[in-house]
C-alpha cells in the first residue's frame, strides 16, 4: 500500500512521521506517478491550480505543491495490473470543490473483494461514481462562516493539519463560537458609537470580506484533470 501526495518527499515524510502511517508515503511533486497511472488507462486524477494562499493561513509549515494539489483518489491493482477499485473526487459544489466525501474503508474493501472473488478473467473494475461515504460537508454558507471565523473576521483562514492541532471538527465548532462575540461587539459599537459610523464600518467589512470569500472560492475552482500532457 501506497500514498501519493502532490508535495515533496520531505513532506510526505513527515506525514508519515506525524500520522504514524504504516505505510510507505512517496511524494509526487511533478505529478509524474499520476499522470503514469493515467496513462495506463486505470485513474485520472483533478488537481487544483489555484493559489495556495488560502491552505497556507491556516497551516504552520510551508506548503508547497509545485504543480497544484491533488485531488484524493483510490486505485487498487492486482500485480498483473487489474484494476480492482478505483475512486476519484470530481470537485464540484456538493462536495465543496473536492475537500469532504471520500468513500470509507469498509466500501472500498468490501469493493476489493468482490472483483478478487471475480477471479483474473474479470474485466477492470468500473469507477465507483456513487460511494459510501464518510461525511457530507456542510452547507456552503456555514462553511463560509467557519472559515471567517477561523480567521477572526479578518480573512478566510482553512482548518489546515498541523502537528499538535485539535481536530478539524473541533476546531470548527471553536470558531463558530466566535460569531457570538462577533454580534457582541457589533451591539456594543451600537451602543457607544452613532449609528452611521457603525453602519459605515459594518458595510467596509462587509465589501472586504465578500471580496476575500470570492477570491477563495476562485481558487478553490481552479481544478484540472491530469491527463498524460
Amino acid at each position: 500500500m501506497y500514498a501519493v501526495t502532490s508535495e515533496p518527499q520531505r513532506l510526505a515524510d513527515q506525514a508519515h512521521e506525524h500520522w504514524e502511517l504504516n505505510f510507505e508515503n512517496i511524494g509526487d511533486p511533478h505529478q509524474e506517478i499520476s499522470k503514469a497511472c493515467s496513462a495506463q488507462g486505470w485513474l485520472t486524477l483533478y488537481a487544483n491550480r489555484g493559489s495556495l494562499e488560502f491552505l497556507q493561513s491556516g497551516a504552520d509549515w510551508e506548503i508547497e505543491h509545485p504543480k497544484g494539489f491533488f485531488q484524493p483518489g483510490v486505485l487498487a491493482l492486482t500485480k498483473e495490473g487489474r484494476v480492482l477499485y478505483r475512486w476519484r473526487s470530481v470537485p464540484s459544489s456538493e462536495n465543496l470543490n473536492g475537500t469532504a466525501m471520500r468513500p470509507t474503508p469498509d466500501h472500498v474493501w468490501e469493493s476489493i473483494e468482490r472483483m478478487i472473488a471475480a477471479g483474473d478473467a474479470a474485466n477492470d473494475a468500473f469507477h465507483d461514481d456513487n460511494p459510501v461515504v464518510d461525511q457530507r460537508p456542510p452547507p456552503r454558507i456555514l462553511f463560509f462562516a467557519a472559515i471567517i471565523a477561523n480567521g477572526w473576521f479578518v480573512k478566510p483562514k482553512s482548518f489546515m493539519y498541523s502537528p499538535g492541532m485539535e481536530s478539524i471538527p473541533i476546531r470548527f465548532k471553536k470558531a463558530f463560537s466566535r460569531w457570538l462575540l462577533f454580534l457582541v461587539f457589533w451591539i456594543a459599537a451600537l451602543a457607544a458609537l452613532p449609528m452611521g459610523w457603525v453602519g459605515g464600518a459594518f458595510a467596509s467589512w462587509f465589501v472586504w470580506i465578500t471580496i476575500k470569500i470570492r477570491s477563495t472560492v476562485e481558487d478553490m475552482d481552479q481544478q484540472v484533470e491530469l491527463w498524460t500532457n
